[in-house]
């Protein structure tokens, strides 16, 4: 769910003079890729352990621990909320400012910056977003509870996806890799539009009102190129709060707040204050808050677990949505793009290779958790048991026939391609 910011990426054919002079930001590239797929690796540790934990002697303490009410009260303003929803409105609304900072530069200086490298991914994205979609409405047509969840198997976890990815380690083109983030980019746009537009709840004009006075002050901060961050960060509390108890789901908050920190510091030539923010961000992201979100959400019992479960209609949607619709969605278009001369394969992928890395943006762990907790976790059903389920089994089947693809279809040598 995390992006790329590079100009050299392999879309054209050869290397320009000017990415010749960025090969030293590759290194940064490089390193940063390497962080991300560690992240996905404690990713898979985090949702182990939550797992064993739901199916052990321990299963009584996890419980407990993630229903462990947590309540902050100033005055008559008051925030009471179990811990696993402090988590997902709390500690996500981190990842989504450090999705809307990445967001930020890709746009301005990224490979969302050049409209040639648009095109691919973000045809991939539609038709990875869409036909998943369609595949769970086509299984849960005519459930109304069950339809909240349409949305769940149309997200990527670009985390999990390159931990996977890594461990094909240099045989991987750095093509591919910039492919998979910057087609997570999109997903991750088409997730903040999914939860800003259906997933909200009894909306309140009183805290819209405090959100909407938010966004001036900011833009006014950000038009005096103000860096302090504690600044941003204290007005981006109060407009998460008032978020919160808007109705309107609170990790917009963060995306929001994103959108305003400067890019360029007008004070220091060689400063970034959003780049800083986002390279301070990145540990915290990668290493803690997904971690603690995979071990909360992913904890299910199998106890009294029968087949008849697992052909319910929405864990079957759902993991037909991420394995066969993942990888029809975005090879499709994507091919169909390419015949009509839209656009063309970058260098250093094949069709099977593209075949491969579709199948791996099936794993939506951590992104289908979230977007199912918004539409199952107050239904009072065991339609959040379903829905994970179906992550599971889904993510399960596309991480492994993904390697199995790109491990097939990879060259041995790269060195000697």
């Amino acid at each position: 769910m995390n992006s790329v910011s590079q100009k050299n990426s392999g879309y054209s054919d050869g290397r320009t003079q000017r990415e010749k002079m960025n090969s030293a930001r590759e290194t940064f590239i490089t390193r940063f890729l390497k962080l991300e797929s560690s992240g996905g690796i404690v990713l898979m540790i985090a949702t182990v352990l939550a797992l064993i934990a739901a199916n052990t002697p321990f299963k009584a303490l996890y419980f407990l621990l993630i229903d462990t009410p947590v309540e902050i009260r100033i005055g008559a303003l008051e925030i009471a909320k179990p811990l696993l929803l402090w988590i997902n409105d709390g500690l996500m609304a981190v990842f989504f400012f450090l999705v809307g900072l990445e967001l930020k530069r890709e746009l301005i200086e990224g490979e969302l910056s050049d409209k040639r490298n648009v095109i691919l991914p973000g045809v991939g994205a539609i038709g990875g977003m869409l036909i998943p979609a369609l595949i769970y409405i086509y299984f849960n047509a005519g459930d109304e509870m069950a339809m909240k969840g349409w949305a769940i198997p149309a997200a990527t976890d670009i985390a999990f996806a390159l931990g996977i990815l890594s461990l094909l380690g240099s045989r991987v083109p750095i093509s591919i890799k910039i492919f998979l983030t910057s087609l997570a980019i999109f997903d991750d746009i088409g997730a903040i539009i999914i939860i800003a537009l259906f997933y909200t709840e009894k909306i309140s004009l009183t805290a819209l009102v405090i959100v909407a006075f938010c966004i001036p002050v900011l833009a006014i901060l950000n038009k005096r190129s103000v860096e302090s961050k504690s600044v941003y960060v204290f007005v981006g509390l109060v407009m998460w709060v008032a978020m919160l108890k808007s109705g309107v789901h609170a990790t917009l908050a963060g995306v929001i707040l994103a959108m305003f920190i400067p890019m360029q510091s007008k004070t220091r030539v060689d400063y970034s204050p959003l780049k800083s923010m986002e390279h301070d961000l990145h540990f915290m992201v990668a290493f803690i808050i997904l971690p603690i979100f995979a071990f909360a959400n992913a904890g299910i019992s199998f106890d009294g677990l029968g087949v008849e479960a697992l052909f319910h209609n929405v864990p079957l949607g759902i993991a037909l949505g991420l394995f066969i619709g993942k990888q029809a969605g975005i090879f499709g278009l994507i091919w169909l793009a390419v015949k009509f001369n839209l656009t063309s394969l970058p260098g250093g992928m094949s069709w099977s290779s593209l075949y491969g890395t579709a199948a791996l943006c099936g794993v939506g762990f951590t992104m289908s958790l979230f977007i199912g907790s918004l539409a199952f976790e107050e239904t009072g059903t065991n339609l959040l048991f379903d829905e994970r389920v179906g992550i599971i089994l889904g993510s399960l089947a596309s991480g492994i026939v993904g390697y199995l693809v790109l491990n097939r279809s990879l060259p041995s040598n790269p060195e000697l391609t």
